[in-house]
């Protein structure tokens, strides 16, 4: 899949907010040329929570395992959730430093070489072996990005 492919698919869901940071938008200039995903349905990029999914086209300072910095490189990452980085790694979030995925692999899905302790999975370049799983794994992001927003929501009203 394409990241122009990835953005539509994502744009597609219900509620989505994209964000592609790019130069004179306020943004610090490491995020530039990458996208965000959030839920939110009222299109403004919601406080104290985290994207469910992210491209990112460029090596940041201490994720630099993927080779980002390479033409034509990006690494989609997704806020999978536990029960689904278990059924894709075979270990529960917490172990994913022990696990040594290689994070310059592409079209393979792997523990985020920096955030699988958080539950991220990351695909490199994703291709023709991916291109469904990625698509399962960022609804399953999305509908838990939906769920957590839902129970804010319900919490507040209360």
């Amino acid at each position: 899949m394409t990241m122009d492919e990835i953005i539509s698919f994502v744009a597609g869901l219900d509620d989505v907010l994209t964000l592609t940071p790019e130069p004179g938008d306020g943004t610090p200039e490491i995020a530039w040329g990458d996208t965000f995903f959030y839920y939110s349905p009222d299109g403004v990029v919601p406080q104290a929570t985290q994207p469910f999914a992210t491209i990112m086209t460029k090596d940041y300072p201490g994720d630099d395992k993927s080779e980002l910095d390479r033409p034509e490189a990006f690494r989609v990452n997704v806020a999978a959730g536990k029960e689904t980085f278990v059924r894709w790694t075979g270990h529960s979030p917490r172990d994913s430093a022990e696990y040594t995925d290689d994070p310059s692999a592409s079209d393979v899905v792997i523990a985020h070489p920096v955030y699988g302790s958080l539950g991220w999975l990351a695909i490199k370049n994703p291709g023709e072996r991916t291109d469904e799983t990625l698509r399962e794994l960022l609804h399953t992001a999305h509908q838990l990005a939906r769920s957590r927003y839902e129970r804010r929501a319900s919490a507040k009203s209360s």
